[in-house]
């Protein structure tokens, strides 16, 4: 039996449990290529020293892109605590793009801007790690970051300590200003590793954790393939936005991926973008639900002053957050069904599962539903649940299932969460014998199936001269 937990809340997962996502993967095929890279032994194990699980918290850009300054971080720090945000598990505050001078001082360093953070970056962290807060910053692996403030190519060593001297505990790390190939001759791969060393260099040198590193290059070069090996979580895709046809892609792309995300290092879908924008309550849900299952980090990034009692519910689900955060299971939620795992269409639909097409249910058993959003549901061959509150993302118990379920009316773009837990045998008698139908036999050697290849499809059955399924 293994223990799902996440602070003061506690579910419990085994192999006789299963989460279902029914969210939107419209599926692509795509090819994968290998590099011909290896780090250093020392290099992994030091990545695997910090950032075991998706880190949470909050990030500046999606919120207010370069209009940050020292007031308005410590602002939204000290609302992350009195909105009980920290208490679930938001425990970063990562300041993004924007925060530096545009030169370097004298002696090479960067230099905070002075106008915008006048107490310095000393104060700042302080202030945070006083809150129950990690702190995050931002660079850049070219000559300067995405809106042109100092990158941190050929200075790695010196940035990454200047950070660590200002007290942060986390480096995001972008993919802008990109050296000619006459001067890096790397590819992505080695134009990474540069900070990925020396943030390795600087842990041993100072005897404190590694930086956790959180790598930036927008999924360009398949880092789910080679970025463990250098920090924790990497970009899987380009900019999110507040739109749903953006966040339906991202979810479809990282869904091929969802095998890379482990202990230590995971698929990074890009920062939230719950409360902003046009979104739907429903897509909102959708869109928190996917990333969450598919562990990747959780980052507010919302104007928080002005949030919303629905997108605060949403952002606080201690059951949903508990699976990211699930110390025990580290692999992503992976969706079982392709294609038809989300509610694509503009108006409410009806989602029917059959529950062995997960490879996870376990053939003549039944099981207890929980339901973490609110829906009208038909479980087992003649049971219909209804749910007894109004708020859509009640918390409940709803019956057991037998084979299958069916969520009626599921919003445009919605999501339903399950999480299953084996309930003993299924009742006696059902048929047909087989939930999955296909090549059904008794043990008399009697096939009970029609359908499928082989011996129980009737154009085979006459091409080998065999007589037909209903022949007496």
């Amino acid at each position: 039996m293994k223990r799902l937990y996440n602070s003061k809340f506690t579910l419990v997962l085994s192999f006789k449990t299963l989460l279902v996502l029914a969210a939107v993967l419209v599926a692509a095929l795509a090819g994968t290529f290998m590099y011909p890279y290896k780090t250093s032994t020392s290099l992994r194990e030091s990545q695997h020293t910090v950032g075991k699980l998706p880190f949470m918290g909050y990030n500046t850009w999606n919120a207010y892109y370069c209009d940050i300054d020292e007031k308005k971080v410590l602002e939204t720090a000290r609302l992350m605590k009195s909105l009980g945000l920290i208490n679930v598990g938001y425990d970063h505050m990562n300041l993004d793009d924007c925060y530096s001078e545009k030169e370097r001082s004298p002696s090479g360093d960067i230099v905070a801007n002075k106008e915008r953070f006048p107490s310095g970056m000393s104060y700042l962290t302080d202030q945070l790690h006083k809150l129950g807060l990690k702190a995050g910053i931002y660079s850049d692996s070219g000559w300067v970051t995405c809106q042109r403030y100092p990158g941190s190519f050929q200075n790695e060593e010196r940035d990454i300590k200047l950070f660590q001297d200002w007290g942060f505990d986390l480096l995001k790390y972008d993919n802008c200003g990109v050296p000619y190939d006459s001067i890096i001759k790397e590819g992505l791969v080695g134009k990474y590793s540069r900070m990925a060393e020396a943030i390795d260099d600087l842990s041993k040198s100072s005897g404190k954790p590694p930086i956790l590193f959180s790598i930036c290059e927008w999924g360009r070069a398949q880092p789910w393939m080679w970025a463990r090996n250098l920090g924790q979580t990497w970009r899987t895709t380009e900019d999110i936005g507040p739109e749903w046809w953006v966040l339906s892609k991202i979810i479809n792309r990282n869904s091929f991926i969802a095998w890379a995300s482990d202990f230590y290092g995971h698929n990074d879908m890009d920062i939230l973008e719950v409360g902003n924008g046009q979104l739907t309550y429903d897509e909102a849900k959708s869109h928190f639900t996917a990333w969450a299952l598919m562990k990747s980090p959780l980052l507010i990034s919302t104007n928080l002053a002005t949030i919303s009692k629905e997108t605060l519910g949403i952002l606080k689900n201690r059951e949903i957050i508990a699976i990211n955060q699930d110390p025990v299971v580290g692999t992503s939620i992976i969706p079982f069904r392709w294609g038809i795992n989300l509610n694509v269409l503009d108006h409410p639909a009806d989602m029917f599962f059959n529950l062995t097409e997960s490879p996870w249910i376990r053939a003549g058993r039944q099981y207890h539903v929980r339901v973490c959003p609110l829906y009208i549901l038909s479980v087992g061959t003649d049971l219909t649940l209804y749910t007894l509150a109004q708020d859509l993302w009640t918390h409940t118990d709803n019956g057991t299932a037998v084979r299958n379920f069916t969520a009626y009316e599921v919003p445009p773009h919605g999501v339903v969460a399950l999480l299953l837990r084996d309930a003993g045998d299924e009742p006696a008698g059902l048929w047909p014998p087989c939930a999955r139908f296909e090549w059904c036999m008794d043990q008399n050697g009697t096939r009970l199936d029609n359908i499928g290849f082989g011996e129980g499809n009737e154009d085979t059955r006459r091409r080998r001269g065999l007589p037909a399924l209903d022949a007496t």
